[in-house]
């Protein structure tokens, strides 16, 4: 009996490169933290805005506020880590939401302050340098 090697076995079928999905294209318009800051600033509120009447104000801004609720939820919690909004009252992204002013102060003085310190004078309505 001639021993015959066995045949190799049919190598595995090559897979097909996976297509990647299409990237989905970005949305025009302003992102919702813009959305916020604006439906904020234009409050004549003292005590501030509350979490209800800003989605409210989104909601009439044409904002889907149902569906991207967490997104709301999430944008208010980093702008508030940034500074751009002050919390009045209550935690977390519940409560009432203030435009923070200091900030807004921070970033004039401290244009001043690199101006001092490099004995450069900014114009105060545009960046150019003025000397």
């Amino acid at each position: 009996m001639a021993e015959v090697a066995p045949a190799p076995a049919a190598a595995a079928p090559a897979k097909a490169p996976k297509k990647k999905a299409a990237a989905r294209p970005k949305k025009a318009g302003p992102s919702v933290g813009e959305l916020i800051v604006k439906a904020v600033s234009a409050s004549k509120e003292r005590s501030g805005v509350s979490l209800a009447a800003l989605k409210k104000a989104l909601a009439a801004g044409g904002y889907d506020v149902e569906k991207n609720n967490t997104r709301v939820k999430l944008a208010i919690k980093s702008l508030v880590t940034k500074g751009t909004l002050v919390q009045t009252k209550g935690t977390g992204a519940s409560g009432s939401f203030k435009i923070n002013k200091k900030q807004a102060e921070r970033t004039n003085t401290a244009r001043c302050v690199i101006g001092v310190y490099f004995n450069v004078r900014f114009h105060p309505y545009s960046m150019t340098e003025d000397y």
